[in-house]
């Protein structure tokens, strides 16, 4: 499976019979209008046989710059039949007032080329809650915020990837040079066992070690 990290939580999964992305974002000016930096590349010429959307943020909901027609989730929770078979989504919170500050969030699990994915969105709860885990189970690849703020830090993440016994985890939703709010992501990644650091903002999982302990895969930057 080829990874694409197009900046902030927004990824492309291309596998043998399947394109996946997951939390586009679209025109982001008026962010840069606050004052606050947003220089990752617009996402363009991007086609998917699956959107998801974990919440309805700007800068995660952008279905319209993705093209190709996809069948597309947003922002749901259940059992869901997709192009990949079933999307599990989990429903969750943005923040640690069960909603009430930021909202609904939700965590989609899947598989592609035989491997079990999760996509933690802008989870921001005090800690995964035990029905939530279970649902979910163990998964080879996790995609999980690392960057605080509105979102869970470095350590609540780690906690989070060790219980879900995760293969591969790559960090999402934290600070880099291209943005300037959240923090970055170097607390999370002194938390790790080992660290695997892509050269650019792809890779792919045919190209990842394998091993015991915590594995913290993390693409360059777009």
């Amino acid at each position: 499976m080829e990874i694409e990290w197009y900046g902030q939580s927004a990824f492309k999964l291309t596998g043998d019979e399947a394109t996946v992305v997951i939390d586009p974002f679209g025109d982001m000016s008026a962010i840069a209008g606050r004052g606050i930096t947003w220089e990752y590349p617009p996402i363009e010429d991007v086609d998917a046989d699956v959107l998801l959307i974990t919440h309805e943020h700007g800068d995660h909901n952008a279905a319209e710059v993705v093209g190709g027609e996809p069948h597309t989730l947003r922002s749901t929770a259940g059992r869901l039949e997709s192009p990949i078979g079933e999307v599990l989504a989990v429903s969750s919170e943005h923040d640690e007032a069960a909603g009430t500050e930021r909202g609904h969030n939700t965590i989609f699990v899947f598989e592609l080329d035989g491997l079990r994915v999760a996509h933690f969105g802008d989870f921001g709860q005090a800690e995964l809650r035990d029905e939530q885990a279970e649902a979910i189970g163990t998964v080879d690849l996790l995609f999980v915020p690392v960057g605080a703020g509105p979102t869970i830090g470095a350590e609540q993440a780690a906690e989070i990837a060790r219980r879900l016994e995760a293969r591969w985890v790559v960090p999402m939703h934290y600070r880099t040079e291209r943005i300037g709010f959240l923090e970055p992501a170097d607390e999370f990644i002194a938390l790790a066992d080992r660290v695997h650091r892509a050269n650019g903002p792809s890779l792919d999982t045919s190209d990842l070690p394998e091993g015991e302990g915590l594995l913290v895969v993390v693409p360059a930057a777009p």
